[in-house]
């Protein structure tokens, strides 16, 4: 069970923190096409900053819970969420599975697969994070 812990816990963590860090920037594309898109304003910049403070909560409490399970638990939660999120967005009609990835010189969007695909697997590594710790998440807990 360690191994998986690890496994799946460092590379999730480096994940959300680059994915994170980078919602600092400004304007974000995905953010941006998404406000476009829907009309609504708010997804640029504060729902970007929301999803950026979030990713690293939990690349945060799943790096201290390698010490901590219920940390690294709850860290998996909180990722599974948000990349779930990420993936709702991605199959609805105002961003799509080929996501606007940066703007080419002409200030048109650039977009490709590859950020569905990478949500779509670090989806995959936060449901083994939390089924690893599952015994110390207190909404997983076995109660019995």
């Amino acid at each position: 069970m360690n191994a998986l812990r690890w496994g799946s816990g460092i590379p999730l963590a480096a994940f959300l923190v680059f994915m994170g860090s980078q919602k600092f920037t400004t304007p974000n594309p995905v953010f941006s096409y998404i406000a476009e898109q829907s009309g609504m304003a708010i997804f640029e910049p504060t729902i970007r900053l929301l999803v950026g403070v979030s990713e690293l909560a939990a690349a945060a409490l799943i790096l201290t819970g390698l010490f901590l399970g219920m940390a690294r638990g709850l860290g998996g939660v909180l990722s599974l969420g948000v990349i779930g999120g990420a993936i709702v967005f991605h199959l609805s009609p105002w961003l799509g599975v080929n996501a606007p990835m940066a703007y080419d010189e002409a200030g048109a969007y650039v977009t490709s697969p590859m950020l569905f695909v990478m949500a779509l697997v670090f989806f995959a590594f936060s449901a083994v994070q939390v089924f690893a710790e599952r015994d110390h998440v207190p909404i997983l807990r076995d109660h019995s």
